[in-house]
């Protein structure tokens, strides 16, 4: 049916539909799934078809109940996993999203919708700048958001001041405990590797809500 017009590798994005002559070269891993090729073909000489680019996988931590999202080795896009996963979050009164770092389309997608975004970083020069990216980007979405401090007191102190100047709240500072880091390394919660922190994460979940709120 194709006529070779060349109008599904001009309308996608994403080069996944390339017109070379009389012929088209398709490539599925790059595809967005955006439907764009399908509606500019008049012949109807495309079809889409459903591909399978990971799993989603439930389980139980204690009480906590959790869905995570497994890419497939080599996947480029991970955006229609990670709405599989939030699709298929349980009906709970918490339900927290780890989200990818940065700002990109994982990212975007994973903080779409929520209703506070508590975004974690650190006092160092590089935690500072991906900051004020993430801040430019909870922003432009119009969510309530905070800031965590992580390995608190080990680097220097601007981002304390800048928070300070687009007046986001710190909700909470992590200090640089060694010991978290060797409890991560072996797969272990950082409140039993410092039973110490379990106080702070109660009170970081304690004031989360006030933010939601506002």
């Amino acid at each position: 049916k194709c006529t070779h017009c060349g109008l599904c590798g001009e309308i996608c994005q994403y080069s996944a539909i390339v017109c070379a002559g009389e012929k088209v070269l398709v490539y599925p891993e790059l595809c967005h799934a955006c439907g764009g090729c399908v509606l500019v073909c008049e012949p109807g000489a495309i079809t889409e078809v459903t591909r399978e680019i990971g799993v989603l996988e439930t389980g139980f931590a204690g009480p906590v109940r959790f869905v995570q999202g497994r890419l497939n080795v080599g996947e480029a896009m991970s955006t229609p996993l990670i709405r599989e996963v939030k699709a298929a979050a349980p009906a709970a009164g918490l339900v927290i999203i780890d989200s990818p770092p940065g700002t990109s389309c994982p990212a975007i997608e994973s903080v779409r919708g929520a209703d506070f975004v508590l975004l974690v970083t650190e006092p160092t020069p590089f935690g500072l700048n991906d900051l004020k990216l993430a801040v430019e980007m909870v922003r432009a979405l119009k969510l309530p958001l905070a800031v965590a401090v992580n390995r608190a007191r080990f680097g220097d102190n601007e981002t304390h001041k800048y928070c300070r100047r687009q007046g986001i709240e710190i909700l909470v500072e992590i200090p640089d405990d060694r010991r978290v880091a060797e409890a991560y390394s072996r797969g272990i919660l950082a409140c039993e590797a410092a039973p110490e922190f379990r106080a702070t994460m109660r009170e970081l979940l304690a004031v989360i809500p006030a933010g939601v709120c506002r």
